[in-house]
């Protein structure tokens, strides 16, 4: 077919209005940067609506391999020039393909985690980039699943899916209140674990083997006051420097791997079990 070198290209026109937040939503479609990012939305059956790629963009072995995966779907592909590709990639993401796919629906009450999972949970968290630079964690630990409480970001924003490196499409996550997460989390009878720079235990005093959930607040606000129940115990990463906390991904990354060496699998290869 012929390459599309107009950017006055209805269907350039059209991705092109997905950067855009409220489109997102309006449209309930979202684009994919990056052949790594494009590869596990695939494998994690995201559906795909059509895709856009530039040879000269791309490395060309990485670019055939998942022409290939593509190839699978069935799903519209059209080429373009350099310049049309440079307008649709995010920013200096210029990996040579672009995907349009259907928001994907990350419900609580369509949730699945295994019997005994340990489960992240962030709550008011403002920044797209530290909840990829979570899940990214979550998915190296094992964590079953992740759940956004109060979310006041969209979860598709391309920094999202950028720092997660896709894995915000393979890991089981769910979007919600905070106080239907609570509720999730005790009809399970989870142990809850609320992350503060006050809390009055060390995270490595904490059991943070499954059935557990770990929870942790914005950096600007922290936890609300509904992960203060008595059955909630707050834990601590001590500080021995002037700064009172760490980056939110990096705490999360420190208790997941805490709860990872716990169940005994740190010198084990690969995921734990689901």
């Amino acid at each position: 077919m012929p390459e599309i070198t107009s950017l006055q290209n209805p269907r350039i026109k059209a991705a092109l209005r997905l950067r855009s937040s409220r489109q997102r939503r309006k449209q309930g479609r979202l684009l994919i940067d990056g052949l790594r990012e494009i590869g596990r939305a695939i494998q994690a059956g995201i559906h795909l609506i059509e895709g856009f790629f530039c040879p000269q963009k791309a490395d060309s072995g990485q670019l055939q391999k998942l022409l290939d995966l593509w190839a699978k779907t069935g799903t519209p592909l059209w080429q373009v020039s350099p310049a049309v590709m440079e307008k649709l990639a995010y920013g200096q993401r210029e990996e040579g393909m672009v995907a349009v796919a259907e928001m994907p629906s990350r419900r609580l009450e369509d949730l699945v985690v295994p019997d005994r999972p340990v489960v992240a949970v962030l709550e008011g968290v403002e920044k797209p980039g530290n909840i990829g630079a979570v899940l990214r964690s979550a998915d190296g630990a094992g964590i079953s699943a992740v759940l956004l409480a109060d979310c006041p970001v969209d979860l598709w924003n391309p920094n999202t899916i950028r720092a997660s490196l896709g894995c915000v499409f393979t890991m089981p996550m769910a979007i919600s209140r905070s106080l239907q997460v609570l509720d999730w989390l005790r009809q399970r009878g989870m142990r809850m674990y609320a992350a503060r720079v006050d809390g009055s235990i060390l995270y490595t005093e904490a059991d943070l083997r499954p059935p557990a959930a770990i929870v942790l607040g914005s950096e600007a606000e922290g936890l609300s006051p509904i992960w203060a129940g008595p059955d909630i115990q707050a834990i601590r990463i001590p500080m021995r420097g002037q700064a009172d906390s760490l980056n939110i991904s990096v705490a999360a990354a420190v208790l997941f791997y805490e709860s990872l060496r716990q169940q005994g699998l740190s010198g084990a290869l690969g995921k734990p079990s689901r």
